[in-house]
């Protein structure tokens, strides 16, 4: 969730009266490293991921599941034990107490074999995590969206919310539930402080036959709207998890590219992901958290929300990017951006900088920093990024665009930010070799996935809907492999992974990209196979997503009252059955027959079988230039 700096977090108050110090030193530390960093060229492609656990605890004799307050010790443990693991990785501190983030100890490389270590480096994590667990009744999974969270009684050791209190002041989500390190308690401060009241989350409820009509909890709260869920506390966003896949570029213009490329492709892997339909006890009617993020840490003050102020910008600081780095043509949406920056950046003539660049960091920093430390605030702007970072990792958008570190061996990068965790270590693999294959096959064929960005903005809310990958269209440019005027068709998820007409289908452009490995190992290729599978089959419905599948697991069980409620006995058997899948047992819906583990013996294996498996698209020819 950013940089976790060790000092005493500055009150809003403080930090607003510093926000133009900020920024102006924050600009002048990313101006130092353009001048140096700029024209760094030849980097290796280097990547990685970040997944994110939530914590449980089961009651069997009640039937009961909670979330689990133990971030902190355990990650002492996780420590002291890490010398002794066969892999040693990084796990950090997340939002919430019972949260855990994980990422390799070191970045994979640009070989395909490397995709073979992903599902095993995750494992990996994943068992050194439960190693460190008291004993059965504790468990670490990645789930996006635990669903009963914000309901009375929902976390161990058992905490209630404060609405007087000190940080939330939030009717349904605990302060003890915020990870103790202080950058987290100040952020949600911050917020609520700058937007002078406490946020707002309105998720729409899912209305079965027996749902009352119309919903209203809260009658006498303005804040809560009719037919939906309320939320009122950073946590209910930033307590979901996901995963994040991260590229080094090999230079700037590299990063550029592929940040644009990527964001395109950000709400169909969005919808192909979708694990969160149940919030605060209910099932709702969208599948992702993107929104229920989006409004957990939005600053605006109602004065902004209707246009008003310096920079009344229309969405909040979680949300779709709003303009390209490497297309003017088209970023059609209105961006807002200092203006005064974006004058700097000019005048300084750095190296790479032109007016897409300079808008992008004058749009980020026509936010207030809302993080400041009292013990970084006099910095030497050639050797520390604080400032600059203040802004940089409070903008969370579907791409971010990261400069490298000062006096660092590390290159341009992007993250792709809109991956739901899944509940295995397979399918969280196979997003991720998608991503990786997805970004090396842009760079090599020159592919062409450009449309007007309010296209991407509105596929970014499709995206969201409940059965978004079957019953949604979305906006997709069909000729790729020109720099042609685009042709934009309205197409399904299934149509843009595995073609239709003429148009390829991803996945056809993914096994193309392979063909051309001619050393390509046996076991990569299995792996592949079944990754490309996986992500073909939910395209086509074949398989269901992990938000279809808890959303079925609880309108078929024997104690649903058709009212949308997910009491917490139901909720119990749910996180029960995703333990067990997480620990093995085959759940047809979710991964098939794919193979999970090759079978590595099996000799009449052929090569070409996993650029043929499943492959019912129409051809893709690569074009070397565009």
């Amino acid at each position: 969730m950013g940089i976790l700096v060790r000092g005493e977090p500055l009150p809003w108050s403080e930090t607003k009266e510093l926000a133009d110090y900020i920024r102006k030193h924050g600009i002048q530390q990313f101006m130092n490293l353009m001048k140096t960093l700029s024209n760094r060229c030849y980097d290796q492609l280097k990547w990685g991921d970040e997944i994110e656990y939530l914590l449980f605890k089961f009651d069997h004799e009640k039937k009961r599941v909670y979330l689990l307050r133990r971030t902190a010790e355990l990650l002492e443990k996780v420590k002291e034990h890490n010398c002794d693991f066969e892999m040693p990785v990084t796990f950090v501190e997340e939002f919430g107490s019972f949260q855990i983030e994980s990422t390799p100890n070191k970045p994979f490389l640009d070989d395909f074999e490397e995709l073979n270590h992903v599902i095993r480096d995750m494992r990996h994590r994943r068992k050194e995590l439960n190693q460190v667990i008291n004993d059965d009744t504790e468990t670490v999974m990645t789930i996006t969206s635990f669903p009963r969270l914000g309901c009375p009684d929902f976390c161990w050791p058992p905490a209630a919310p404060n609405p007087h209190g000190d940080i939330s002041n939030s009717l349904f989500f605990p302060d003890e539930c915020i990870n103790p390190h202080p950058r987290f308690g100040n952020l949600v401060k911050s917020i609520r402080e700058r937007r002078g009241k406490k946020v707002e989350i309105n998720v729409p409820i899912y209305k079965d036959i027996n749902t009352p009509s119309p919903f209203n909890e809260f009658p006498d709260l303005e804040a809560a709207k009719e037919d939906h869920v309320y939320m009122d506390a950073m946590g209910f966003g930033m307590g979901c998890c996901c995963i994040q896949v991260t590229f080094q570029a090999c230079n700037i213009k590299e990063a550029r590219v592929l940040y644009d490329q990527l964001a395109v492709m950000s709400p169909i892997v969005m919808a192909l992901s979708a694990a969160s339909p149940i919030y605060r006890g209910y099932l709702c009617d969208v599948d992702c958290r993107w929104n229920v993020i989006s409004a957990a840490v939005d600053d605006r003050t109602d004065q902004e929300m209707k246009g008003q102020g310096q920079y009344p910008h229309k969405s909040s600081r979680y949300s779709c990017i709003n303009s390209y780095l490497n297309s003017e043509k088209f970023s059609d949406v209105d961006l807002i951006y200092d203006k005064e920056i974006y004058a700097t950046l000019m005048a300084e003539e750095l190296p790479n900088m032109d007016h897409l660049l300079a808008k992008h960091i004058a749009h980020i920093f026509s936010r207030d920093p809302i993080s400041a430390f009292s013990n970084r605030i006099e910095l030497d702007d050639e050797k520390d990024t604080d400032h600059f970072e203040s802004l940089q990792s409070t903008n969370w958008q579907n791409m971010r665009f990261k400069p490298p570190p000062p006096d660092s061996d590390i290159g341009w990068r992007v993250e792709f930010r809109t991956i739901e965790a899944q509940l295995t270590d397979f399918e969280n693999a196979a997003f991720v070799a998608f991503c990786i294959l997805l970004s090396r096959a842009l760079v090599s064929f020159n592919c062409n996935f450009y449309l007007p960005l309010s296209y991407v903005q509105e596929n970014m809310k499709r995206a969201q809907q409940r059965n978004a990958v079957l019953d949604q269209k979305f906006y997709f440019r069909t000729n790729i492999q020109c720099c042609c005027e685009p042709e934009i068709a309205e197409m399904t998820i299934n149509d843009i992974i595995n073609g239709t007409g003429d148009f390829p289908g991803i996945s056809n452009v993914l096994r193309a990209y392979i063909k051309h490995m001619p050393d390509l190992e046996f076991v990569t290729a299995t792996r592949i196979c079944s990754y490309l599978s996986l992500i073909q089959k939910r395209a086509s419905g074949e398989l269901l997503t992990t938000a279809t599948w808890m959303r079925n697991f609880v309108m078929n069980h024997p104690l649903y009252k058709n009212d949308s409620v997910v009491s917490e006995e139901m909720t119990y058997d749910l996180m029960m059955e995703c333990r067990k899948i997480t620990e093995g047992k085959t759940c047809p819906d979710l991964i098939g027959k794919l193979r999970v583990d090759s079978d590595f013996n099996n000799k009449n294996y052929r090569r070409d079988s996993y650029i043929a498996d499943n492959d019912s698209s129409p051809n893709f020819s690569p074009t070397p230039e565009i």
